[in-house]
């Protein structure tokens, strides 16, 4: 589907918020290695859960490729698909709602972690997955001696701040779960390292901790962090203004984020991917 640029006040607040991420665009540069550049037949299925607003969703789409959209949290949905234009799928992980080899390409993004048991799901993808099709799956490094993780613990900022049932898993520990239902190992990669997921700790603190609890204010007897980012175009609303600051100094956070090159190319990212293949027999 051809995409039309607009100027930046009448992009929508998704991509606005798209436009200024760090963490994100590393993901879709590695997400978009990974997968190649489709053909213009192929059936892609991305899959998510609650921490897309559809903004992947979107830049992904302008790769080419017939597109289907999966979503495991219902509340995301109306504002992914007023972004999109196309219908958004609800989810049940232990069940996707998809005929058997549907898709040439299906890409995971950071779902495994919400889960307590993650077996169901990849034999879910398997099934969807035509013979020599693929699964791409990202999850956070679930390696709880990396630096960033210890920090995080001690901020307060842990798996349960995130909404996740574990940290996440290494690049090992996916390969395993992909192989044992039925793929094939295949390419893998990381991204987000220290410099990256420290800039990327102190905006979603900020957010937990001060603008979200001060704009969304609790009813009394009410606790828990919140979301770590605004998730709607109500919560955008709210927090305006230190989005604008945030705009202003955001060359400098992206210069920050570029030290990671200074460690990527033997260094494994506070964030994961694997890609397994679907035999052809």
């Amino acid at each position: 589907m051809p995409q039309v640029t607009l100027p930046p006040s009448e992009r929508p607040w998704q991509l606005r918020l798209f436009d200024k991420t760090l963490k994100k665009k590393q993901k879709l540069a590695l997400l978009r290695r990974l997968l190649g550049p489709p053909g213009p037949n192929d059936r892609l299925l991305l899959l998510t859960n609650g921490d897309n607003n559809g903004a992947m969703n979107y830049v992904l789409r302008e790769n080419g490729g017939r597109w289907s959209w999966g979503e495991c949290e219902a509340s995301s949905i109306p504002e992914m698909q007023q972004l999109l234009g196309e219908p958004v799928v609800h989810c049940n992980p232990a069940r996707l709602d998809f005929p058997d080899a549907s898709f040439d390409a299906v890409i995971v993004i950071d779902v495994h972690e919400h889960l307590a048991e993650t077996a169901p799901l990849n034999r879910e993808l398997f099934r969807i997955v035509r013979p020599g099709g693929r699964a791409i799956v990202t999850t956070p490094n679930g390696d709880l001696k990396k630096l960033a993780v210890r920090i995080k613990d001690r901020v307060g900022m842990t798996k349960d701040a995130y909404g996740h049932v574990r940290v996440g898993y290494t690049i090992a520990e996916l390969s395993q779960m992909l192989a044992d239902a039925g793929f094939r190992p295949g390419a893998s990669g990381s991204y987000s390292q220290f410099p990256t997921e420290m800039l990327e700790l102190c905006i979603n603190l900020a957010y937990v901790k001060f603008l979200s609890r001060r704009k969304n204010a609790a009813q009394p007897g009410e606790h828990g962090v919140g979301p770590i980012a605004p998730s709607s175009a109500d919560q955008v609303r709210k927090v305006e203004k230190t989005l604008k600051l945030y705009g202003a100094i955001y060359p400098v956070c992206r210069a920050i984020s570029s030290l990671d090159v200074l460690t990527q190319s033997f260094v494994t990212g506070y964030a994961v991917a694997v890609v397994g293949q679907k035999p052809t027999a």
